[in-house]
C-alpha cells in the first residue's frame, strides 16, 4: 500500500474503554469527507463502511487507484448529494487503512502491533468514530448510513448517541450475526491461520505475509455476497477461454477464475490480522444481548427517523433479519420506513448500481432535508 501520506488522520487524546476491558488513548482515526459542512453544521451524514471498505467512499481510492466503495451512490448529483451534503467517512479501528489497528506501530516495542492488538467490537468502532463530531464540531448529524457491517454501526450508534442524529439508514443488515455468519467467518479466520506465513500474527515483524490464507478467506466471503441467480446467470458452468475441460486443477471455470482473482487483489489492498478482528467484532455483535434480550429497548423514546433497506436475494443478511429490526422500531414507538429492493445481486447489491436502490436513499434523504 502505497501513497499512506496522503490519508487524513486525528490522533484521539480522549481514552476510550474498550469492551474487553483494555483503555487505549493517543490513537490514530483515518477519515476522508466529501462535500461542505454547512454554516449551520448540520448536513452532515457519518457513513460506515462494510469489512472491506475503508474511509474512501467515492471518488478514486488514493492507495488502490479503484473507486471508492460507494461511487454509485455519493458524488455530485447523485443520490447522495455532495453539493448538498458533507460525508464524513472514517476507517474503523482494527481496520488496515490509517486507522489504529494491528498493523500499527507498537511504540514501546517498535515493531508491529499484530495480535497484541486488543480485541475489538463494532461498539468500539462506533465510540471510536464518535470523536469525529467533536472534531468537526457537529452537535447533530443529518444522517448516519451504511450496509452490512456499516449498518451495525447504524444500528450501534443510535442505540448509543439517540440525539446525535436526525436520520438513520441501516442496509441490508443484522442485530446480532447468525450461526450461519460466524461459521462462514471462522472458516475465513482458519484460513488466515492455517497459512504457515501467518506466523500467529506476527508476519509483518518478520517481513512475511499470508497471501494464501487470506486469499481463500476472501474467496469464501465473496461467494456469500452473490447470489445463486446471479452467479449463475454471469458465469454458469462456462469455461475459461478454452472448449474443453484441462483435466488438472488449474480453473477450468470462469467462476473460479473470477474468485481467485478477487482473492489475490484484495491480499493487495488488506491486512490479514485486519481481517481477524474485523470479521470477530461483527460475530460478537448482538445488541439484543445488549439491551437485556428486548432489541426494542435499544431503540427506546428515540426521535430519530429510520430507514430500513433489504434485497430480496440476500441471503448473507435476508430480509427476515432487517424485518426484525423493523419490528424492534415498531414496538419502540419509533418514525420507521422499510423497503426491500428487488435485486438479483445479492448481498453486494448495496454496493452497485442498482436504480432503485439508489432513488429510495435519494428520496428518503430528499423528504427529510
Amino acid at each position: 500500500m502505497n501513497n499512506l501520506e496522503k490519508i487524513k488522520k486525528i490522533i484521539i487524546d480522549k481514552p476510550l474503554k474498550l469492551d474487553c476491558g483494555k483503555t487505549i488513548k493517543n490513537y490514530p482515526i483515518a477519515y476522508e469527507t466529501y462535500g461542505k459542512l454547512s454554516e449551520n453544521r448540520d448536513n452532515a451524514i457519518l457513513a460506515f463502511h462494510a469489512l472491506s471498505g475503508d474511509q474512501f467512499v467515492t471518488g478514486t481510492n488514493p492507495i488502490t487507484n479503484k473507486p471508492g466503495w460507494w461511487s454509485h451512490l455519493v458524488g455530485t448529483n447523485k443520490a447522495i448529494d455532495t453539493n448538498k451534503f458533507f460525508v464524513i467517512c472514517a476507517n474503523v479501528i482494527g481496520g488496515c487503512m490509517g486507522s489504529y489497528g494491528p498493523s500499527s506501530n507498537d511504540a514501546q516495542k517498535n515493531k508491529k502491533l499484530g495480535t497484541n492488538f486488543p480485541i475489538i467490537t463494532i461498539n468500539d468502532m462506533v465510540n471510536a468514530q464518535y470523536n469525529l463530531l467533536d472534531y468537526f464540531k457537529i452537535d447533530k448529524l443529518f444522517s448516519v448510513m451504511g450496509g452490512s457491517m456499516g449498518g451495525m454501526q447504524v444500528l450501534q450508534f443510535v442505540a448509543n448517541y439517540p440525539n446525535k442524529t436526525k436520520t438513520a439508514i441501516p442496509i441490508a443488515c443484522s442485530a446480532s450475526h447468525s450461526a450461519q455468519n460466524i461459521a462462514l467467518n471462522e472458516l475465513g479466520r482458519q484460513a488466515i491461520m492455517a497459512d504457515s506465513n501467518w506466523m500467529k500474527g506476527d508476519y509483518l515483524n518478520l517481513e512475511n505475509s499470508p497471501d494464501k490464507g487470506l486469499s481463500v478467506a476472501r474467496m469464501a466471503a465473496h461467494i456469500t455476497y452473490l447470489s445463486q441467480k446471479g452467479l449463475q446467470e454471469k458465469f454458469g458452468r462456462k469455461l475459461q477461454e478454452r472448449d474443453d475441460l484441462k483435466f488438472s486443477f488449474d480453473a477450468d471455470f470462469q467462476i473460479e477464475s473470477y474468485l481467485r482473482h478477487q482473492g489475490s487483489a484484495f491480499v493487495d489492498r488488506f491486512d490479514a490480522n485486519s481481517y481477524l478482528y474485523i470479521t470477530r467484532a461483527m460475530d460478537y455483535f448482538d445488541l439484543t444481548k445488549q439491551y437485556n434480550g428486548n432489541l426494542s429497548n435499544a431503540f427506546k423514546n428515540t426521535k430519530i427517523k429510520f430507514f430500513v433497506i433489504s434485497f430480496t436475494s440476500d441471503w448473507l443478511y435476508p430480509t427476515s433479519e432487517n424485518k426484525e429490526i423493523v419490528i424492534a422500531l415498531n414496538v419502540a414507538g419509533a418514525d420507521v420506513g422499510f423497503i426491500e429492493i428487488v435485486s438479483d445481486k445479492g448481498h453486494d447489491s448495496f454496493l452497485l448500481d442498482v436504480p432503485d436502490f439508489l432513488k429510495s436513499v435519494k428520496n428518503f434523504l430528499e423528504a427529510n432535508y
